[in-house]
C-alpha cells in the first residue's frame, strides 16, 4: 500500500525529474594520471528475490566493485561467457569514442573477448551494464556501479553506493528480461543485490550516498524519512549543494544522484528508506544511528560544492545548431540495438566547439527516457532564454511534452543516443550522432 508519509503519483514522479540545483560548476582543477586494468565478465549468476527461496537465475557482470580516480586510464578486458552476444553500455562516460557501444565496440559473441581503453575525465557516479542487447533476452541482467573518485579531499566520513534494480519475477521464482510481456509477474526491487539493506551510522557521522537507478524501465523516488538530504551531484556532475525537497530524490532509469546525509538523530533512531515508483511506496532499507560513541562532538558544517569537473560555465545559445528529435511513436528513425548499423544516417551532425540544442518531443502516450552518450547537457528553460543550473545525461519526458536541452560539442567522434518508454515491455531504441 502507498505510504501516507510519501504520497506520490506517476505524474508527480516524472515532474520531479526536473529538480533544480543553484549555480554552474566551478573552474577546472588539475589531476594526476594513472594507468589501471579491469577484467569484466558477462556470465551466469543468481540473485535472491524470495526470502528463504533459491536464487533466481540472472546474467551478471563482474567484478562488483568498479572504483578508480579521475584522470585514470583504464584498460578494459571484457569476456563474454553468455550463450548470446553481449556489449558493455557505459552511462555517463564522456569523450571516449573508442569505447562507444555498438559503434566502436560491436557486440562480443559468445566465448569471445574484447580489449580497449577508457580515459576517465570526470569524477562522479556512473553505471556499466549489459542493457543494450538485453531486451527479451534469455534472462535479465545485473548492472555495476562505476565510481570515479575525486583527487581532492571530500568532507565525508564514508561512502555508500545504493545500486537499485527492478526485477519482474514469476511465481516459480524465475524472472523475465525487459522488453517481454510482464503478465503474471510482480515487481521486486533490490538494493546492491538485496531486497532490504540496513546501514548503521555513528552520531554526527557524514555519509555520501551514491544513488543509482539501474532499473531497465522504471523511474522512482527515494525518500529518507526524517532525514535532511543534501544533493551534491546529478548524473555524475557536481551541483551547488541544495536540500532535497521533503528528503526525496527522483531518478530516471539510468540516472544518478550523489547526496550527503548527516546522522544527527538521537542514538538508536531508525529512519526508513522508501522507494516510490508512482504507484506505491515500499521500504527498501533502514538507516540506524548506533549507540556507539559519536564520531565527533558536533555535526560537520554544511559541505561545500564537490570539486569541479571543468564543465563550461556558459553556452552560446544564440549561435547554436538546432535539431528536432521526436521520441516515441512512430519510431521510424529509431531502431532496436540488435538492428543498429553505423552506416545508417546520423540523427544530426554537430561542429566541434559549437553549442547544440535538441528539441525532444515525446509522441508516445507514456513517459519516455532520453539518454545521450558522449556529452552531458543542460535542461533549457521553457522560453529557451536560459538553462537549469545542473548537468544531466538522462531525461524523462512526459507524454506530449517537448523539452529542450543544450550541450557543448566538445568531443569529436560518433556517439549513441538511447530512448525507451517507462514500460517493462517497451523496446529500447537507439540512434547515433556525430561531432566533427
Amino acid at each position: 500500500m502507498a505510504s501516507p508519509k510519501f504520497p506520490l503519483d506517476r505524474r508527480e514522479l516524472i515532474a520531479g525529474l526536473g529538480a533544480t540545483a543553484l549555480i554552474p560548476a566551478l573552474p577546472s582543477i588539475g589531476f594526476a594520471q594513472r594507468r589501471s586494468s579491469l577484467a569484466l565478465q558477462a556470465k551466469e549468476g543468481g540473485i535472491a528475490l524470495r526470502p528463504g527461496g533459491p536464487n533466481t537465475p540472472v546474467w551478471s557482470l563482474g567484478p562488483p566493485d568498479l572504483r578508480f580516480k579521475r584522470g585514470d586510464t583504464v584498460e578494459i578486458a571484457f569476456g563474454n561467457e553468455l550463450p548470446v552476444p553481449a556489449v558493455l553500455n557505459w552511462r555517463g562516460i564522456d569523450g571516449v569514442p573508442s569505447a562507444e557501444s555498438l559503434i566502436a565496440r560491436p557486440p562480443v559473441v559468445a566465448g569471445a573477448k574484447d580489449t580497449f581503453q577508457i580515459s576517465l575525465r570526470h569524477a562522479g557516479t556512473y553505471l556499466c551494464d549489459l542493457s543494450l542487447l538485453g531486451d527479451a533476452a534469455g534472462r535479465p541482467s545485473q548492472a555495476r556501479a562505476l565510481v570515479i573518485g575525486e583527487n581532492e579531499a571530500v568532507a565525508v566520513d564514508r561512502e555508500e553506493v545504493l545500486l537499485i534494480e527492478e526485477w519482474r519475477a514469476r511465481t516459480d521464482g524465475t524472472a523475465i528480461a525487459p522488453g517481454a510481456d510482464p503478465k503474471d509477474t510482480s515487481p521486486v526491487f533490490t538494493v546492491n543485490g538485496m531486497t532490504s539493506l540496513e546501514l548503521v551510522a555513528r552520531s554526527n557521522e557524514r555519509l555520501r550516498f551514491r544513488l543509482i537507478n539501474a532499473c531497465h524501465r522504471s523511474a522512482f523516488a527515494i525518500k529518507f524519512e526524517n532525514v535532511d538530504v543534501r544533493v551534491m551531484a546529478l548524473d555524475g556532475q557536481p551541483a551547488e549543494p541544495f536540500q532535497a525537497r521533503n528528503g526525496a530524490l527522483v531518478l530516471a532509469p539510468g540516472g544518478r544522484v550523489d547526496a550527503f546525509v548527516d546522522a544527527t538523530a538521537p542514538e538508536g533512531t531508525t529512519s526508513s528508506i522508501l522507494l516510490h515508483d508512482g504507484k506505491e511506496a515500499r521500504p527498501i532499507g533502514k538507516l540506524i544511528v548506533s549507540n556507539e560513541p559519536p564520531i565527533r562532538s558536533a555535526p560537520l558544517p554544511p559541505a561545500p560544492s564537490l570539486p569541479s569537473n571543468g564543465r563550461p560555465a556558459q553556452l552560446d545559445l544564440r549561435n547554436a545548431q538546432r535539431f528536432e528529435m521526436p521520441l516515441g511513436a512512430p519510431a521510424t528513425d529509431w531502431v532496436k540495438p540488435v538492428n543498429f548499423a553505423a552506416s545508417a544516417p546520423p540523427a544530426f551532425r554537430a561542429k566541434t566547439g559549437r553549442t547544440v540544442v535538441l528539441a525532444l518531443t515525446n509522441r508516445a502516450d507514456i513517459a519516455t527516457v532520453f539518454h545521450l552518450h558522449g556529452h552531458h547537457f543542460r535542461l533549457l528553460d521553457r522560453l529557451d532564454d536560459g538553462w537549469k543550473p545542473f548537468w544531466l545525461d538522462t531525461l524523462a519526458i512526459e507524454p506530449g511534452q517537448t523539452q529542450r536541452v543544450a550541450f557543448l560539442a566538445e568531443y569529436a567522434g560518433r556517439w549513441l543516443i538511447e530512448s525507451v518508454a517507462t514500460d517493462w515491455a517497451a523496446p529500447r531504441l537507439v540512434r547515433w550522432y556525430s561531432v566533427e
